[in-house]
């Protein structure tokens, strides 16, 4: 990895949004995950982690037979059920929905495409993860022109060379992935590049291989979401979730599993903000 820009608090800490005394709920931002079927647990992840991050509501909308399968393991989530595409337009189409999340536990079918095709038709902050940047495999054209408003891509390296034409630097590669698409690009790693179409990119080395384990990038989806759903700028939003994201996991250290790294955010939180 060359020398380049260093992921640090500095870069991103006078934009971390913080709850203000006037602040309810709604002014905290409304997140929306679309929940998958029958791989539950990857958007319950995610929903977590925008919940921890400050998110003032976050929603899963779930497949009518996996509504029992959500509600039972979700208290403070909101769960949805959403049979048709009428149905995920009625929740798109909520005055207080901040920013949108397709992709983790989602399937590669038609259905995650239109999804996410949904979600980026609004404008709104959008995040697409794991499953939602796979069904736009040889197709970044399409998702290029889908793209109207901010939008963040949390690839790993193989999902990355399934959407762009990929080269040995990562460094690179992520940045003219966001020029392609014109989209944030999280590229996801021991290195971790944040890329931006105007050509702003950073390198996160704060990751401890710990994060190695099922789920963590779908904790680390949600937290860029619930950053977004705030108002935060998306490279900053990016950039501040990889770094609290890799924190996180360095302050809870050996036996790490995805489900304790939103329980460590707090902490991480309350160091940043110097409480």
């Amino acid at each position: 990895m060359p020398n380049i820009l260093e992921n640090t608090p500095p870069l991103w800490l006078a934009q971390l949004p913080r709850a203000g005394a006037d602040d309810n709920k709604y002014t905290r931002g409304h997140a929306l995950i679309m929940g998958g079927y029958p791989l539950t647990g990857a958007a319950r992840l995610a929903a977590c982690g925008a919940a921890r991050i400050g998110a003032g509501l976050t929603t899963i909308a779930v497949p009518p037979v996996a509504f029992p399968i959500y509600a039972a393991a979700l208290t403070s989530i909101m769960v949805r059920p959403c049979a048709t595409a009428q149905d995920l337009q009625h929740l798109l189409d909520d005055a207080h929905l901040s920013a949108c999340l397709v992709g983790p536990g989602a399937g590669v079918n038609d259905a995650t495409r239109a999804h996410a095709m949904a979600m980026l038709a609004t404008s709104k902050p959008t995040v697409l993860d794991a499953d939602a940047l796979s069904v736009f495999a040889q197709d970044v054209t399409a998702l290029a022109q889908a793209i109207h408003g901010p939008c963040v891509l949390t690839p790993h390296a193989g999902e990355f060379r399934r959407l762009f034409n990929a080269t040995d630097d990562a460094l690179a590669h992520a940045r003219a992935g966001a020029k392609q698409s014109g989209a944030i690009v999280v590229l996801k790693g021991h290195h971790t590049v944040i890329a931006a179409a105007d050509g702003r990119a950073i390198v996160n080395r704060n990751a401890p291989p710990t994060l190695a384990t099922a789920g963590s990038g779908d904790v680390l989806a949600g937290m860029i979401l619930g950053l977004l759903a705030q108002g935060m700028e998306p490279f900053f939003a990016a950039a501040a979730a990889v770094w609290m994201h890799g924190a996180a996991a360095t302050a809870f250290g050996p036996g790490l599993m995805a489900e304790d790294l939103p329980e460590a955010l707090p902490g991480v939180l309350r160091a940043l903000y110097g409480e």
